[in-house]
């Protein structure tokens, strides 16, 4: 029953109800105690009244979409609250798959995110023809007719300035024009949104104009076609295209970005253009490569107001641009990309050029006195890329994660381990940022019956960071402890003098089936065992409820954090090697974020490749680990519970055109000093599917993952069967064996993991390049020995050549090596 159909008595305790099982939810949203009521009752009653008060209008040229309160309305402070839907809810590894599958969604989605642009350009374009609404030869001919009077009027020497922007004009129309007998000496044409297509034909149309130096061709079908280096060496006087500067640049694009050039004063002329006059100079995102010879303290006399932020300026020196800009004695206000052409540091910028007082809009004394170096260095809102050939779904894939958001299910027992992902409706997601908000979204579960729940969305945040890569890759870069390694073995085996059976207490069922050497014996009372080799984490309060005490051996080591979560690993070897070369770049995305978006960055800047693997802190068997090399991908991805972000290994070697990695064994006697074991049995995991970089592969597990126990089909191989594919393990294995330097790093950073009483085993997963170079991938406590345990396997090992061991005896040999000194099977580290 609905709140409108209830009794006045039922709606106060159906009200008081809500009130109560959402008491957390309705502080937490920050919602109004005045507004309770009345969101109640539009959830109740499914009232998504949104679209009567707002409306979503285009902005960026189209690129994305704003919310705008309706004309009609006011809203007072606090007057009213409106219900946001989800458009789409889906688990990320389904995301493709629903998208091209259910009917409707890629379009809805493609639409909201503002990735159909050129598709629906193309419908309204068939049905302008359809309807014979195409572009109007008489408007064009009547905008030149205006402008061929007012030359009349101002003179033979005033140079035409023509403006042809969305007038429909196509490439016969073009020419039917005739501009270049009408307007020899036109300086400048705007044809920006019109319907030319033919490079050819666009020459025929404007190639006589010689002196023109602007023309702007955006938003027309022919950039796709080629039409830049036609124009550009046709045009030979050229110096601004699409806004942006060309080779010619000189005085004419100096004058037109510094406002004393217009369609009120062409100034065709070089000689008669005043660049001395220009007092504000506003070079941003004009594409410049380098600055013009003419742009100098000489010509520019009066330059109060710089900005050149935006361009890569890349074929001049940082000291070079800020020698040359230290010489505007009358600069006092500078906007530059910081870090950028003039260098990483603003200090640096201010100690060049004194005579600032506002650097990027702040005051120049208030930056000495805090001492940054970044100065407004926020990345810009992205918008959506995507090319031509991309389906509707692979462009929402990549323009996703602008707008989606997150939330995690429950139950009484755990929190689910894969998060959901969910867009808001048009309404919700048409929300724009801003820093003086009159609006807020929140989130609010709505649980009428406490086993449904819909989402009301209030809160949109959007964090700052500032770029750090370069100073914390020096700081990697310069440390390094460098443990020694050799040490003399000090542990024994425990084995009582008496010679009576060590008493072991287990709950891994492969121990309890696989471990049958009589020096070892079973048992189910865990204060009467010698050794307690359990799955589970051996703290106080397990040995309090268990009567466990320090003196009865344990497999597991105290602070082994360090190794076994992958923040803690990363973080364990740049302390004691800095970034070796076996350590793919790792960034704690908890601590490291901003260094890590600078990487991203200098990568896609040199064009280097740039896919990152997001991994949970502690989580097993790649749950919530994704393949991306979308950097709002990366940052968004962080919602759903603390991760490290990896350099991928884009270029790994393969076997018959599959990933693999490698499971490796390692003993571990003692931490200080160090003695450690391999086992020289060790195991090949191959991907399913074939290896590829498409995409849409990136959500494909058995394409870009390796553990298959759990997932799919298992395929395990024996290194001796690589042998005959020309691959020389030996050499490979002593290169790992090598970068088995990780407990080494623990040893030197944690000496505290000493304890004489812990004895286990570590599995150390490691994936090579295609140039055979080993790299560690992680580090796991109590390693899954199903494998092990069920499979004969191979190995060549040194001088030995193949040799074979059974996998019932695995566990005997882990037990002889670590308990008993045995050397069985393994080779000392």
């Amino acid at each position: 029953m609905s709140p409108a159909a209830a009794s006045p008595d039922d709606r106060i305790r159906s009200y008081e109800d809500f009130a109560r099982v959402h008491a957390y939810l309705l502080a937490a949203s920050g919602i109004p105690t005045s507004l309770h009521q009345r969101l109640y009752r539009k959830l109740a009653d499914e009232v998504f009244d949104g679209g009567e008060a707002f409306s979503v209008e285009p902005c960026e040229g189209g690129r994305q979409r704003r919310l705008v309160l309706g004309a009609e309305r006011t809203l007072g402070r606090e007057s009213d609250v409106f219900l946001v839907d989800h458009a789409w809810s889906f688990r990320l590894s389904d995301a493709l798959n629903q998208l091209r599958e259910v009917p409707g969604l890629a379009e809805r989605m493609a639409a909201l995110m503002c990735v159909d642009l050129d598709r629906r350009t193309e419908l309204e374009e068939a049905d302008e023809q359809d309807n014979g609404n195409g572009g109007s030869l008489e408007n064009a001919l009547e905008v030149v007719e205006k402008e061929r009077t007012r030359i009349q009027e101002k003179g033979s020497d005033f140079a035409p300035w023509l403006e042809l922007e969305e007038l429909g004009i196509d490439d016969d129309m073009l020419i039917a024009l005739d501009l270049s007998s009408k307007f020899p000496n036109m300086v400048a044409l705007n044809l920006w949104g019109n319907k030319l297509q033919d490079p050819e034909k666009i020459m025929k149309g404007i190639g006589e104009c010689r002196r023109l130096k602007a023309l702007w061709l955006n938003e027309n079908p022919a950039l796709k076609k080629g039409v830049d280096k036609v124009i550009l060496d046709g045009l030979p006087e050229l110096e601004v295209y699409n806004s942006h500067f060309t080779r010619k640049a000189g005085e004419w694009a100096l004058g037109f970005c510094g406002d004393i050039i217009g369609a009120d004063n062409p100034c065709s002329s070089a000689e008669s253009i005043p660049l001395e006059n220009i007092v504000t100079l506003d070079l941003s995102d004009r594409c410049i490569h380098k600055l013009p010879e003419v742009f100098s303290p000489r010509k520019l006399s009066s330059l109060s107001s710089l900005n050149i932020r935006g361009n890569p300026l890349d074929q001049m020196s940082s000291d070079d641009l800020l020698k040359l800009i230290s010489g505007f004695t009358q600069l006092q206000e500078l906007e530059v990309d910081i870090p950028g052409p003039l260098g990483n540091s603003a200090i640096s910028i201010l100690e060049c050029v004194p005579n600032l007082s506002l650097l990027n809009g702040i005051n120049v004394s208030s930056i000495i006195e805090s001492g940054k170096h970044i100065i407004d260095s926020a990345l810009k809102p992205r918008l959506p890329e995507w090319s031509p050939e991309e389906s509707l779904a692979e462009r929402v894939i990549g323009a996703m994660w602008l707008y989606l958001m997150t939330y995690r299910l429950a139950d009484e027992e755990k929190i689910d381990e894969t998060p959901v992902w969910y867009v808001m409706d048009e309404l919700g997601s048409a929300m724009r940022h801003s820093d003086d908000a009159n609006f807020r979204i929140a989130p609010f579960l709505f649980m009428p019956d406490v086993t449904q729940f819909c989402g009301l969305f209030m809160m949109f945040i959007l964090e700052k960071s500032a770029l750090e890569f370069r100073k914390y890759k020096e700081q990697l870069q310069s440390s390094s402890i460098c443990p020694s390694r050799k040490v003399t073995p000090v542990t024994k085996s425990i084995r009582p003098s008496d010679g009576h059976a060590l008493r072991v207490f287990t709950d891994i069922p492969q121990v309890e089936e696989f471990l049958t050497r009589p020096e070892f014996v079973l048992t189910s009372d865990p204060k009467e065992a010698d050794i307690i080799w359990v799955s589970m984490q051996v703290d106080s309060e397990l040995k309090n409820a268990l009567g466990l005490t320090d003196q009865q051996y344990t497999n597991q080591f105290p602070f082994e954090a360090c190794l076994v979560m992958k923040h803690h690993l990363a973080e364990t070897i740049h302390k004691a090697w800095g970034s070796p070369e076996w350590l793919q770049p790792t960034y704690n995305l908890e601590t490291h974020l901003s260094p890590l978006i600078g990487d991203y960055c200098v990568r896609k800047r040199d064009g280097m490749d740039n896919l990152w693997i997001m991994k949970p802190w502690n989580m097993a068997r790649t749950i919530d680990t994704t393949v991306t090399g979308d950097l709002s991908a990366i940052i968004r991805l962080m919602e759903t519970g603390p991760k490290i972000c990896q350099k991928y290994i884009e270029s790994p070697a393969l076997f018959q055109g599959r990933k693999f990695d490698l499971r490796y064994i390692v003993f571990v006697r003692s931490i200080c000093p160090l003695e450690i074991f391999l086992s020289d049995v060790f195991w090949v995991r191959l991907a399913n599917n074939q290896y590829t970089l498409e995409k849409t592969s990136f959500f494909e597990y058995e394409t870009h993952f390796t553990v298959m126990n759990y997932i799919g089909r298992m395929n395990h191989m024996n290194t001796p069967e690589f042998e005959e594919h020309q691959v020389k393990w030996l050499e490979i294995h002593g290169r790992i064996r090598d970068m088995i330097r990780v407990f080494e790093s623990a040893a030197a950073v944690h000496p505290e993991m000493q304890n004489p009483f812990s004895r286990t085993i570590y599995g150390v997963d490691v994936m090579l390049d295609n140039k055979f170079n080993p790299k560690i991938l992680e580090v796991t406590c109590c390693p899954d020995c199903t494998w092990a345990c069920k499979c004969d396997t191979q190995a060549l090992v040194g001088s030995q050549g193949v040799i074979k061991v059974k996998g019932s005896e695995f566990f005997d040999t882990v037990f002889g090596c670590l308990f008993l000194d045995e050397l069985k099977d393994v080779s000392p580290l």
